[in-house]
């Protein structure tokens, strides 16, 4: 249940910056919060990741869709039988998944806003997939390692 309550989490927190910018900005709207390193800009993303993929919105829904419904089975039915540390990475790439899943099928983009002038702007929800994920290699080689040194490799 806890990894439920992680997922609901990052969607709630990544809808309330959501709606903080687009309440407050227009798309293209930039505020530096350290000038020419780090500003709140306003982007309505239409792909994927660093806007690829523009052009099919089915393959970005219906993808991500199957991704985190299987990422949620796994939390909610078979968590017994997998590591916390699996269940936590699973949880913030479904609840970042989720976030943007949302956006994408309501508005048709995904809201994004953290810009630090070198790297494409971002969200909430990338950042919580990106942990998850970065979170989960670590876990798999934590995992391949012990593996490896319990059958004596």
């Amino acid at each position: 249940m806890i990894y439920l309550l992680l997922i609901v989490a990052v969607m709630v927190l990544d809808r309330v910056v959501k709606i903080a910018v687009t309440t407050n900005m227009e798309p293209g709207d930039t505020i530096p919060v350290i000038d020419h390193i780090f500003h709140i800009t306003y982007v309505q993303n239409t792909g994927a990741a660093f806007s690829m993929l523009q052009g099919h919105p089915t393959l970005l829904i219906v993808f991500p869709a199957i991704v985190i419904g299987i990422g949620i089975i796994f939390v909610l039915v078979m968590s017994k039988a997998f590591n916390r540390i699996f269940l936590v990475s699973v949880s913030l790439i479904c609840g970042g998944g989720l976030g943007n899943l949302t956006d994408r099928m309501a508005q048709g983009y995904v809201t994004d806003m953290f810009d630090f002038r070198i790297f494409p702007v971002f969200n909430v929800a990338d950042i919580c997939v990106c942990v998850g994920c970065g979170l989960l290699m670590l876990y798999l080689i934590i995992d391949a390692n012990k593996s490896g040194k319990q059958n004596g490799r």
